[in-house]
């Protein structure tokens, strides 16, 4: 028997921002965005804002920053393995305030189940940044899919919050 959570109260719309990170993607080969788009869509969320960035630190680094003064949550796909431009960890990593040490864990261990070993090499990251959720995902779908169904889309209205009480 597994323990359920205490019940949140009544479902939470949620300002989303996406952004790709990529040197390769456009808007129209971004199957990583639009998915996450359409999931955070169809849970009822909004979306403020989606870019595609090149998988360069301080512009990764300024773009979080700002979005993180206007929105709620701020999600980024691709850069997070360890290939010589997979630098988005490292940009996100020095933002955040607090991390959530148990979102990495978990997509690493759900990962491991479905790739195997190769699930080490995936620094997918979360955390808090002047007071908004960031979470930053690999750029694979399957990952993204992964991520969202079975980790963030079930904790974003609870998460957002425990960050805003005022707001819930």
């Amino acid at each position: 028997m597994s323990h359920q959570p205490h019940p949140d109260t009544a479902p939470v719309v949620v300002d989303c921002a996406i952004l790709t990170i990529s040197d390769t993607r456009t808007p129209e080969t971004d199957r990583s965005g639009q998915l996450i788009r359409e999931l955070l869509q169809a849970a009822g969320h909004q979306i403020t804002h989606y870019a595609l960035l090149p998988d360069e630190p301080d512009a990764i680094q300024a773009q979080v920053l700002s979005l993180c003064q206007t929105t709620q949550v701020v999600i980024l796909n691709g850069g997070t393995g360890i290939a010589p431009r997979d630098t988005t960890y490292d940009a996100i990593e020095r933002l955040l305030e607090k991390t959530l040490p148990g979102f990495g864990e978990l997509f690493r261990w759900l990962s491991y189940q479905e790739i195997g070993s190769r699930a080490m090499a995936s620094r997918a990251v979360a955390g808090v940044c002047c007071g908004t959720l960031v979470f930053s995902l690999p750029g694979s779908s399957s990952a993204v899919r992964l991520a969202m169904d079975q980790l963030i889309l079930p904790e974003l209205g609870h998460l957002t919050r425990q960050l805003h009480p005022d707001r819930a």
